[in-house]
């Protein structure tokens, strides 16, 4: 029997998690967790704001503290893993990447929404030339049929990326949907190009997932500590280490230290955890980003509807990001559909 693949496990507390703490997180907060993380034996250690270089707006949130400081206090201590970034075309530009570069980030994760491969080029292409390992991140994966994302993810190794990732964004997908996308794209990639798996745990299955993506051929795994997130949270890093260690997964993380690093050092330092609520639950029910949450639960007020029927008829109408003018008419929707039963 061949032995299975080592599995790298990409860390992202420092930023999706960043996401669940409205990216509050600071110098000493960064410092404190990349050092447990790099102890641990994650294979790369992601810092940015939670949308990614330059996120750190009014339309996406302030940050507390400077991006260039939070990647330097990583840098101070990561010794082992490779300091990674995300940058999203459109929020961070080839500028961003340039200089978190010189400040020491070695890998780039380049995020699109999973149709929109063809935007990323001119970064991955100035990525190569920087000497950064660059990873490709189909978005809301769950949207796109196996063997559409699977070109995709072809145009994103054409443009050079390292490794290409199946994003789970809203945490929708089951076993079989993580497999099936998973498989595509290994068969559509050369054996150069790695293929990755993004889960979040909206629906509960994020290390089921996680797994069904090793099956199907993933050799990177997100993860975070407490599973600290957007939306229900990402792969629990320590709940996914005592998880491959009893599947035989090698993944060069100490399991110990990763307990310990979600206790100790995680847990003191955010003021509530990740956890599948109504709405988080509903998000993953729906099939939509949690961006739109907040938006759906402000316009179920206004027209007295129910936001979980918002999130579904969205999920229903395939909804992405920049379409939240939709709620407003979806909501509008909603409520003449009541009135019109109550009237009958």
């Amino acid at each position: 029997m061949p032995k299975a693949p080592r599995i790298a496990v990409t860390d992202v507390t420092l930023r999706d998690g960043m996401h669940a703490i409205r990216h509050q997180f600071s110098v000493d907060d960064v410092r404190a967790i990349a050092a447990a993380l790099d102890d641990v034996g994650v294979s790369h250690i992601e810092v940015s704001h939670g949308d990614g270089l330059g996120g750190s707006t009014i339309q996406y949130g302030f940050a507390k503290e400077n991006e260039d400081d939070l990647i330097r206090a990583a840098r101070e201590v990561v010794r082992r893993a490779r300091l990674t970034a995300l940058l999203l075309p459109g929020i961070g530009i080839i500028e961003d990447m340039k200089r978190v570069q010189k400040l020491g980030v070695e890998t780039i994760r380049i995020a699109t929404h999973c149709t929109e491969a063809d935007i990323s080029e001119q970064h991955m292409r100035e990525a190569k030339k920087l000497g950064l390992e660059v990873v490709g991140f189909l978005m809301m994966a769950h949207m796109l049929a196996p063997e559409d994302l699977a070109h995709q993810a072809r145009l994103m190794a054409s443009y050079g990326a390292d490794v290409v990732y199946v994003v789970d964004s809203a945490g929708a997908m089951l076993p079989e949907d993580a497999y099936a996308r998973v498989k595509a794209l290994r068969e559509a990639l050369p054996d150069t190009v790695e293929v990755g798996f993004h889960a979040h745990h909206n629906l509960g299955l994020s290390i089921a997932n996680s797994f069904a993506a090793v099956d199907a051929g993933a050799t990177r795994i997100d993860a975070s500590l407490k599973g600290l997130g957007a939306g229900a949270g990402n792969t629990p890093l320590e709940v996914f280490a005592a998880a491959a260690a009893k599947r035989g997964l090698e993944t060069g993380l100490d399991l110990y230290k990763a307990m310990d690093a979600a206790e100790d050092v995680l847990r003191p330092r955010v003021p509530r955890l990740v956890e599948i609520d109504r709405a988080s639950l509903t998000l993953g029910y729906a099939g939509v980003y949690s961006s739109f949450l907040l938006h759906a639960y402000r316009a179920a007020e206004q027209f007295g509807v129910d936001a979980r029927d918002i999130l579904v008829e969205l999920g229903k109408k395939k909804v992405v990001g920049g379409q939240e003018d939709m709620i407003l008419d979806v909501a509008l929707a909603l409520k003449k559909q009541k009135e019109a039963a109550a009237a009958r």
